[in-house]
């Protein structure tokens, strides 16, 4: 892509996601995504009703006033999105394609993560890692990761999520606030998601298209893996077909829901096409309560 065109998309997403961010998510944010701990802010004088274990005894026996010491959350986090940036994330059947629709939610929560002075970090992979950014923050470096979401094309075919939970886990040590972003199109992962959720917050957000959810009646269509380039021809006029391919999506939502619910970890199933401001805001809400 070329350089001016590039900078106009990510200008494009950077004021679109900037205000939702500002507007509904800061702060939701923050109540979704505790600090570590409380440390020792500062003393002051005791009031009533302040609990008589947080007085700081050197300070009021020296002054002959009660004083208690004042904690606040230990704030700074990290966050890391792990997205799949494989062939099959450039699928798309309405306004825009599942790693479009990354890319802004990626956005969103970086500038949701920054108001609240957190780093942020980029896992982009596919059969291998394509690219890792490591946790920073500030303005440019969000801009930085829109910049690289917009530009990516996988290096090779296919799409390992174990792989990319493993680096994950090898490159940040400690407990982080972790998204991953994926179609879910991917060998067995399951023992790669149990270790994960362990050791970071852990969230999956599937992405997929209508069309995955329900075909069409469109007569016959063939069909692209995107991944292997194989060629498959379908009747979708047959009530059969249809009905086989939605209980087969259904099932494999049924499968994710349950694995991350055996994991301790929540996941947040969005469709292309839609909004993805109200699921985030019911997630958002869910964990604050």
């Amino acid at each position: 892509m070329e350089t001016s065109e590039l900078l106009k998309k990510v200008r494009k997403i950077e004021i679109k996601t900037k205000g939702i961010s500002n507007e509904l998510f800061s702060g939701e944010y923050h109540s979704a995504f505790k600090g570590r701990g409380m440390s020792f802010s500062e003393v002051r004088d005791y009031q009533y009703g302040d609990d008589v274990r947080n007085i700081e005894w050197n300070v009021t026996a020296r002054t002959g006033i009660p004083h208690v010491k004042v904690f606040e959350e230990e704030r700074e986090l990290t966050l890391m999105l792990v997205v799949d940036g494989s062939a099959s994330s450039f699928f798309g059947t309405r306004s825009m394609t599942r790693h479009e629709l990354i890319t802004e939610i990626c956005a969103v929560l970086g500038f949701s993560a920054i108001n609240n002075n957190d780093k942020v970090g980029l896992i982009l992979f596919s059969k291998e890692i394509d690219l890792y950014i490591p946790p920073k923050k500030g303005r440019k470096h969000i801009l930085r990761i829109i910049r690289e979401l917009i530009d990516h094309r996988p290096a090779k075919s296919g799409t390992d999520i174990a792989f990319a939970l493993q680096y994950l886990n090898n490159v940040v040590k400690k407990r982080s606030i972790c998204f991953l972003l994926t179609d879910f199109y991917s060998d067995s992962f399951d023992q790669a998601l149990q270790i994960t959720a362990r050791k970071h917050d852990f969230i999956g957000v599937h992405l997929f298209d209508p069309f995955e959810k329900e075909l069409p009646k469109a007569g016959l269509i063939q069909l692209a893996d995107l991944e292997k380039g194989d060629l498959q021809l379908i009747d979708t006029s047959d009530p059969n077909t249809r009905k086989v391919h939605a209980q087969s999506f259904q099932e494999k939502i049924d499968v994710l829901s349950s694995s991350f619910r055996r994991c301790g970890s929540d996941i947040i199933h969005l469709q292309t096409g839609q909004s993805y401001i109200m699921a985030l805001h019911r997630f958002f809400k869910k964990r604050a309560g």
